[in-house]
């Protein structure tokens, strides 16, 4: 088996298999949560338990989407030859919500030809490297990404929640490929949203659009649920759209808020 990026703490720190819902191994139950969890946020490797421990830095929620698949594969027989990788575990990513000095966030938009999650609104992330701290791979990704590289001292960063995800996202698009635990970091800029969209140059094999989103449209975005209608207490006077800056040409005005 590949080196362990996901353990969990049962006596001893054991790695989680590919095919292992981590959630479920933590006693979630049939609901969406969010599960408290304690972290142990280790150099490259992430050390969870449904109680504390020693080492523990973080007591972080822990989600899933409704359609996990391997929710659903803990609930339901295997079909003969559908078979999920043995010596695999489950990998390691960060996902940067970066908040400007003014409060918007950003998001970037996966391009189309990229093999996981294609063309996704999602924050900049990605793959923890071997004995990288969490903080550094998360800016690393920001940088690789968007090609912001945040001065020394100008950011603060603190964990804000985990989140089991597989691709594809749902059964019914096939078995799961990919199999990991997403540690959101929420990272503040002392820099406004103005000083970092000046500097930023967006990777194009990786991005095709991105956007600033502020405290109010981000939380209606958060608050709604995959597949869901939009919720019924929604600021009154969200903006109709948002401002899109696509990798190419001039920005354009898209996206209905409500």
């Amino acid at each position: 088996m590949a080196a362990a990026r996901v353990l969990l703490l049962s006596g001893r720190p054991e790695s989680v298999s590919f095919a292992q819902s981590v959630c479920g191994l933590l006693g979630a139950g049939p609901g969406l949560g969010p599960w408290p969890t304690y972290c142990g946020l280790k150099r490259g490797e992430l050390v969870l338990s449904d109680r504390p421990f020693p080492g523990a830095s973080a007591r972080l929620p822990l989600q899933r989407p409704p359609f996990c698949p391997f929710s659903a594969l803990d609930q339901q027989p295997r079909a003969p030859g559908a078979e999920l990788p043995t010596n695999r575990g489950v990998d390691l990513a960060v996902a940067v919500v970066l908040q400007s000095s003014d409060q918007t966030v950003l998001l970037t938009r996966r391009t189309q030809t990229l093999n996981v999650s294609p063309n996704l609104w999602v924050p900049p992330g990605g793959h923890v490297e071997p004995d990288e701290e969490l903080l550094d791979g998360g800016l690393r990704e920001l940088w690789e990404e968007s090609g912001l590289q945040l001065p020394q001292g100008q950011f603060s960063g603190v964990p804000l929640g985990l989140w089991e995800s597989a691709y594809p996202p749902r059964l019914s698009w096939g078995l799961p490929k990919y199999h990991h635990i997403i540690l959101y970091l929420l990272v503040i800029s002392q820099e406004s949203q103005q000083q970092l969209q000046a500097r930023i140059q967006p990777n194009p094999r990786e991005v095709s659009a991105l956007m600033w989103l502020g405290p109010d449209v981000a939380a209606a975005v958060a608050a709604t649920e995959d597949g869901t209608e939009t919720p019924r207490h929604l600021p009154q006077d969200l903006p109709p759209s948002v401002l899109l800056t696509p990798t190419h040409p001039s920005p354009v005005v898209v996206g209905r808020i409500r």
